[in-house]
């Protein structure tokens, strides 16, 4: 079985029509590994605060996020998420973003693997636009755990 399986569960990906605004985006971007207990509530107020001290650091491309916080500030197990914004979150204005990838990581060695498959899946902005045009949850799912062969 491949790291993303591991890491990734499929009730886990969602795909919503919009959000109202950045700091609405990671409250829905996190919520599931909250409700799957993977991280505490306050790894959302964590990540929120660090973007009003940092600015927006977890913008890796064009359209695509990857959400974390530091493990201290709420992660319980490591898991992904991942949250598909059909109309885009600007974090830097004029920049909508609409794949948002949540990692909640234990600490900075055990998601090297997956850190690994999504820098190689990311490389290409073509899959970056499969997962944000995918028809439905499932669809985004079955792009990220395609993409660990």
């Amino acid at each position: 079985m491949g790291a993303m399986k591991d890491m990734l569960k499929r009730e886990n990906v969602q795909i919503v029509d919009s959000c109202e605004g950045w700091e609405d985006s990671i409250h829905v971007a996190v919520q599931p590994l909250v409700d799957g207990g993977y991280v505490k509530s306050e790894y959302i107020d964590g990540i929120i605060e660090n973007v009003h001290t940092f600015g927006p650091y977890f913008v890796l491309a064009p359209d695509l996020a990857l959400l974390h916080g530091r493990p201290e500030q709420g992660v319980i197990k490591q898991q992904l998420a991942v949250t598909i914004c059909r109309a885009g979150v600007e974090y830097k204005p004029g920049e909508p973003v609409r794949v948002l990838v949540t990692l909640a990581a234990k600490d900075p060695d055990s998601h090297i693997d997956v850190m690994r498959i999504l820098a190689m899946m990311f490389a290409d902005p073509a899959n970056i636009e499969r997962a944000a045009t995918a028809a439905d949850a499932d669809e985004v799912y079955q792009l990220f755990v395609d993409c660990d062969t």
